[in-house]
């Protein structure tokens, strides 16, 4: 993902749909976004997700019934999402946001790609 802090989109609205499983983001340009709870898990901006250089990305699989429980602002510039199964540590940006969205069908994809390479599945977590 970009961090492109350049970037100057602000969203005007953002809701939560469907007892947690899509939220909605409506950005001032008037593009909107529907993402699943699961997308925004499984692409999550955390360094447990995302590792700390491009190589140490994860896979997370068994999160297709995940939901976000919390919203919560962080500062004025992004919101920290709170998800069922307790991941809490990704912060989202309005600039993460709105590529999440804008590049949507691209990263789900990838992701779909990396979990059948694995012989993981979005219902059941990996066993050790």
């Amino acid at each position: 993902m970009t961090n492109d802090t350049d970037l100057d989109i602000w969203p005007e609205e953002i809701r939560l749909h469907d007892n947690g499983a899509r939220l909605a983001v409506t950005f001032e340009n008037g593009e909107k976004y529907d993402y699943t709870a699961e997308f925004l898990r499984v692409t999550s901006p955390s360094a447990e997700v995302q590792g700390h250089h491009p190589s140490q990305r994860k896979t997370v699989p068994g999160k297709k019934d995940v939901t976000i429980t919390k919203i919560e602002p962080s500062g004025n510039y992004a919101v920290k999402l709170k998800f069922s199964d307790g991941h809490d540590s990704g912060i989202y940006s309005w600039e993460t946001l709105w590529e999440l969205g804008t590049r949507y069908e691209e990263y789900w994809q990838d992701y779909l790609k990396r979990l059948e390479e694995a012989g993981y599945t979005r219902r059941t977590e990996p066993e050790f």
